[in-house]
Formats: structure tokens, sequence, C-alpha cells
């Protein structure tokens, strides 16, 4: 067909939300791309590769404890408050996922305060029984229970809503033919919910990688804390782009496997799957144990490490005109992050269509440290800053507003993805025939059905980035501390009671989007 002008200009207009997604893509890549230039640079590394690999054997021998621990108490815990009557069981349904609003390192810092006061009681036992005890904080056991006790709540929300979308008459049907709650959590419930248990500890290995303060306070040598030692002990970008190198091949291969798991999260079945789950009583033992699990998981995640830090407050004199800058430095950074990478990410996600790499590449920052995102900005921050030396505050606050993004899209992806998913194509069908571009079909359709996926995405990101730490020591300006950095700055001195109150000011501030996060969760089964 011949290419008239109309033609030409309806293409031009069709390639709209592809062009936006390949700008939003490029974006969130450079990062990624600044990483992979310096890594290859010809200046002289000052890290071994023997050292690179022993980092690489710690985040991995780490990752692997947490992938476990999370896979198996995340799923307890979701199989209990769907199936069962025990007390407390309508509260620890939303509680058990608040550990969501807690920083992995203000559960470093109030366990290791309270077993630094412990030791006292530890040298006890060690002189009454001739041994010392087998468990110290600061080890990589130490650093895989804090771990889990913070990302359990990834497998705990993905493993809820998949038990509680799964089809009522295949349970029914195996409780008519004698299974018992066991079997059927092993024989029924586990193989249907596998999509959601690989991409829930995907997620919580993903954020252990990606983690700096906690590993760092308790002296656990991981790739995140090597990169961090490279660039700010020995100055050198080529040493801790080469520790990142492992990361990002291990963000892609966690990425496809949550992307692999995705994909079979739907189950179809007849009309009775949405009726309502009819949950069975426990007997009188079994229900209080049901009641001590999770509340043992509440407490690890939330209540004994955030209640020592809070009853140590009175210990310590706060700053608070810095707290309270600090405290609006957090909420503009979190903000505006959300807002851009939600933006970013809906771009991405409505040009998928025709770009699907370009989401895919994208999405590798998850499990990528923020201190590598910052690394991979400090070429063109240094080419910025040259042509324009009177603007650094305004430019270094830019870039780490676009590290955040870069570091967090795969957070944002999803949830925007699954939303998008119930536009269905007679819906843009119907758009296109009624005179709307491929644009304005998105404008008009997609993203109203949309809009709540994006107020969820937008809630994680603002959550994430409140507890965000290594990308704003890079990148942040001089004299903008946020609420992350005034905490770490005094655990790095040992005063972990004044560093309670600034780690405290971000669990209060994150608090009410988790809630509205878990709560919405009991909405999110069709026909409730």
């Amino acid at each position: 067909m011949a290419l008239t002008p109309a033609t030409f200009l309806r293409q031009r207009r069709l390639s709209l939300t592809a062009s936006l997604a390949a700008l939003a893509g490029l974006a969130v890549a450079m990062p990624l791309v600044g990483v992979i230039l310096a890594a290859l640079g010809t200046e002289t590394a000052d890290i071994a590769a023997r050292d690179i690999a022993r980092y690489a054997l710690t985040s991995a021998w780490l990752a692997l404890l947490v992938g476990i621990i999370t896979a198996a108490a995340g799923t307890l815990a979701a199989w209990l408050v769907v199936m069962y009557h025990f007390p407390g069981r309508n509260h620890f349904a939303w509680a058990l996922a608040l550990p969501l609003a807690v920083p992995a390192f203000a559960l470093a810092y109030g366990y290791a305060d309270l077993f630094d006061v412990a030791g006292a009681l530890r040298t006890g036992l060690r002189d009454a029984t001739g041994h010392d005890l087998p468990f110290e904080m600061r080890s990589i056991g130490g650093a895989a229970f804090i771990l889990s006790a913070a990302f359990y709540p990834y497998v705990y929300l993905a493993m809820r809503a998949a038990f509680l979308n799964q089809s009522v008459n295949v349970l029914e049907a195996a409780r008519m033919l004698g299974c018992s709650g066991r079997a059927a959590l092993w024989r029924i419930a586990l193989p249907m919910a596998r999509p959601a248990l690989a991409a829930g500890t995907a997620l919580a290995v993903m954020e252990t990688l990606a983690d700096y303060g906690a590993v760092q306070f308790l002296s656990v040598q991981t790739l995140t804390t090597g990169v961090v030692r490279a660039w700010s002990v020995y100055g050198s970008t080529v040493s801790a782009a080469r520790f990142a190198l492992p990361l990002l091949a291990a963000a892609a291969l966690l990425l496809w496997i949550e992307r692999a798991g995705r994909k079979g999260q739907t189950h179809e079945g007849g009309k009775a799957r949405w009726r309502a789950l009819d949950p069975e009583p426990l007997g009188s033992a079994a229900r209080w144990l049901a009641f001590a699990f999770c509340l043992m998981l509440l407490s690890a995640g939330l209540v004994l490490p955030v209640g020592w830090l809070a009853w140590n407050l009175g210990q310590a004199s706060p700053d608070w005109a810095r707290l309270i800058g600090a405290t609006r430095n957090s909420l503009f950074l979190g903000l505006a992050g959300a807002a851009v990478t939600v933006a970013l990410a809906t771009m991405l996600a409505i040009g998928t269509r025709h770009l699907p790499l370009a989401a895919r590449v994208a999405s590798l920052g998850y499990a990528t440290p923020g201190a590598v995102m910052a690394i991979g900005l400090l070429a063109p921050a240094g080419v910025i800053w040259n042509l324009a030396p009177g603007s650094g505050a305004v430019i270094a606050i830019m870039l780490l507003i676009l590290a955040y993004a870069a570091r967090l899209m795969a957070a944002a992806l999803e949830p925007i993805d699954a939303g998008l998913a119930r536009v269905t194509p007679s819906m843009r069908h119907a758009a296109r025939t009624l005179g709307r571009t491929e644009s304005g079909a998105a404008l008009a359709v997609e993203l109203p059905v949309a809009r709540g996926a994006m107020m969820t995405a937008g809630l994680i990101i603002l959550i994430d980035i409140l507890k965000e730490l290594p990308a704003t020591l890079i990148l942040r300006p001089f004299d903008f501390d946020t609420l992350a950095v005034i905490a770490n700055n005094y655990a790095l001195d040992e005063r972990l009671g004044q560093a309670g109150l600034p780690s405290i000011l971000i669990i209060l501030l994150s608090l009410p989007a988790v809630i509205w996060l878990t709560r919405r969760i009991a909405h999110a089964r069709p026909g409730a």
C-alpha cells in the first residue's frame, strides 16, 4: 500500500507509546550502562579477583539462607491465616506484613544493642556451663536471621494472595477425599501456588543482595559492601563496578525466575472458585501453636527490635532541628522518586507490546544495590557538573531520583503490568474505532483502568525510598541528610540510642502505606 501523508502521520502517532517506552528504558538503563563501561575501564583495579570471589560467595550463602527461611516462614504464615481459625487470626492477617515498613538496618541496630546488653547474661551462662553461646549476632547467621525477619513479608503477601485466589472446589474436594490440612498444603495448595512462591522468594533474595545498611553494620562482607568499600575507601570506580557485575547477573536470573513464576499465577475455575473460603477451626493445642508462630514472626520483624529501640529513646538527646530537616528531605525524595518511577514504569508497561526487551533491561536494577546505581551515574554527573558548575545540588538530587527509579523499576513495573493486564484487546479496539490514536487510547482507557495499580506501585516505591541508604550516601548534595543517612552515621559511631529515633521516624512514615497495601490484598480476590 502506498505511503500517503495521512498514513505516515498515523504511523508516527502509533509509534508515540513505543518512543516513550524507549526513552524511559534508556533513562533507567543509563546507570547500568555506566557500571558496565566503568568495569571495562583500563584503570588498574585495587581489588583482586579473589576478593570479589570471596564477597560473591558470602552473598550467595546469605541469599540462600534468607531464601529458605523466608520461603518456609512466609508460606506457613499465609497458609495459617487463610485456612484456619485461631486466636488473633484477623489481626495477624494484616499485621504480619508490617515489617515491610521497618528498614533492615533498624532491625540490625535493635538486635545488636539488645545482644550487647545481654552480654553479661551471656558471660554468666558461659561461666556456668563451660561453653559459650553458639549464636553471634554480628555474623552471617545473624545477618540471615535479621534479613529474613525483614523480608519474609514478600513471600507472605504473595502466598496469601495466591491461597486466597485458589479454587475452592479443589480444596473442598481434597477435604472430602480425606486430606488433612498438611496433606492439602503439600499436595494441592502449594503446587498451585508455586509461581507465587517463586516470585515472593525471588523478591526477598533480591532485597537481600541489595541490602547495605544491615550487613555493613553486622560486619558481613557481601558484594554490596564491597561496592561501597571500593568507592569510599579506595576511591576506585573500576573496582566498585567490577563488584557490581555479579550482582547484575544475579538480578537477571532472579527477574527471569520472578517473571516465569508470574506467568502461571492465573488458574481458571468455575463460578464456585470465587466463593469465600471457609477456614477450619484448629484444636486446642494447634490453635495456640499457630498463634505462637505468627506472634513469633511479628515479634522478630517488628515488636522486639523496634520496641527495644523505642525503649532506649530516653537515653539520647535528639537534635530535633536536624531530624525535622531530614524528615522533610526524606519525604521530598520519596514522593518525587515515586512519581518519577511510576511515570517511567507506566511508559514502559504500556510500550512493552512494542519493546518487551526495554522493560526487562530496565528491571535489572532491582537486585542491584543503590550504591551500584550511584557508581553508574558518577561519570555523567561529572560531565553535567562541568557544563553547569553552579547547579551542583539540583543536579545531584535529579541524579539521585534517577538512581532510585533505576533501582526500583521492577517493583513499580510488576503491579502496573498486572493492572494493565485487565485491559482487554477489545477495549483498545473500541477506543481506536472511536478515533483515538494509540497514545490517546492509553490515556482514555489504559491509565484509568490501571489507576489503582499505579497507586499501589507509588506506595511501594515510597516505602523503599524512605529506607534507601547507599545511593543517598554517594549522590546526595552536601549537608543534605535523610533519616536513613542520619541513622547510619549514628550507628557507625556506635551511638545506637540516637540511631533509634530516625529509624523509628522512617517506620512511622512507612506504616500508613504498608497498612493500606496489606488491607488492599484482602479485597483483591475477585468476588470479595
